[in-house]
């Protein structure tokens, strides 16, 4: 039998990224209804807070193999949402490479002080600038890799390693875990994963764990895509607005099609789309009713899910005991707590469930 992770001391950070857990959301599936597990993979139990590590670390060493980073010179510049940069500041500030991320004004301000703390400079660039603009945080960091000796953009949108980090890691992951739990009367399991449910950024999440999932474990395994509205990713292209449009989550969603998201129906099934409102319901949810501190990608990723299971393919799953939906939580809180839309819920006036009694009690002692 071999040892856990968790039981080893483990070399660096970088061995603590990803076999996260995947946890029953059994108070939600109950209060939709739902016959199903509906189960949640808790990625922002990674070392550095999100699903986003596994691909920093895998293009970072797939990179060091290839020779295009060279210890003592290359200086790597990423353009990201924040994720993908806090990932990889954290495994460059262990490697020794200097860092720049370009970063979109409306990612959150936690985002760009996790990344400094990390070692990395931030540039900030205009929200409304296209992706092809050479303002946007993908032009910014195009010029300044022509600029920086031995700059380097390992490139998320591109990069296979984005991908098969999920092909080789998130996906047999959750495999792992579906097929070594057992089916009790109490708990029924199918043994396999039945549907998953993500929302797509760069897409690299979604093709690669759907690879694994149908390649040789479950060739009928359902996989939805979840698409903010004001994006374009998802499929029939009369789900998108006609141009893109501001949205508040952050993480998921772009104004082109990233080269690694496959939007093949043999990869991804179905999409459905979500607004900013279903989202940030959905976090306090999953924070109120599973104690699970997610931040808003995750909550669009859940509404989705739930928005699915009760179209009439989704409900042949949602009504079936023993079947295994699972849906990828990519990130928690952390980077989005003086967001206007978390302290909204979270210092409103009635958020808490104490008996009023106990409320006027404690109202007394303020």
């Amino acid at each position: 039998m071999h040892a856990s992770t968790s039981s080893l001391i483990l070399d660096s950070a970088l061995d603590a990224i990803g076999n996260t857990p995947l946890v029953r959301l059994d108070r939600l599936a109950q209060e939709e209804g739902l016959k199903c597990n509906l189960l949640g993979k808790v990625e922002f139990l990674s070392a550095g807070g999100s699903v986003k590590d596994r691909i920093a670390k895998a293009m970072v060493l797939a990179a060091e193999r290839d020779g295009k980073l060279i210890p003592g010179k290359s200086v790597v510049i990423e353009p990201t949402s924040g994720n993908t940069g806090i990932g990889l500041a954290m495994t460059c500030a262990i490697k020794g490479y200097p860092v720049i991320i370009t970063m979109p004004n409306k990612m959150s301000q936690e985002k760009e002080a996790l990344l400094r703390a990390l070692g990395a400079e931030v540039i900030r660039t205009p929200d409304e600038e296209p992706w092809d603009s050479p303002r946007s945080h993908i032009g910014v960091a195009k010029r300044l890799q022509r600029e920086v000796p031995y700059g380097v953009i390992l490139d998320q949108y591109g990069n296979v390693n984005n991908p098969l980090a999920h092909e080789y890691t998130t996906g047999p992951e959750i495999i792992a875990t579906i097929t070594s739990t057992a089916s009790t009367p109490t708990k029924p399991s199918s043994l396999k994963v039945d549907a998953f449910v993500a929302g797509a950024g760069t897409g690299g999440t979604i093709t690669g764990v759907s690879r694994a999932l149908k390649k040789d474990h479950n060739p009928q395994c359902i996989v939805v895509g979840v698409d903010p509205i004001g994006s374009i990713l998802a499929l029939p292209e009369h789900l998108n607005d006609e141009s893109p449009k501001p949205y508040v989550v952050e993480g998921i969603g772009y104004d082109f099609v990233p080269q690694v998201l496959s939007r093949d129906p043999i990869d991804v099934d179905y999409w459905v789309k979500t607004s900013d409102d279903d989202a940030f319901r959905a976090v306090q949810r999953l924070m109120m009713t599973e104690g699970l501190l997610v931040g808003g990608s995750s909550g669009s990723a859940l509404s989705g899910a739930l928005a699915w299971l009760k179209t009439e393919r989704g409900q042949k799953v949602a009504q079936a005991e023993g079947s295994n939906v699972v849906v990828l939580l990519p990130d928690g809180i952390r980077n989005y707590m003086s967001k206007e839309w978390f302290l909204d819920f979270a210092l409103r006036p009635g958020t808490s469930r104490i008996p009023q009694t106990v409320s006027d009690a404690v109202n007394r002692c303020n």
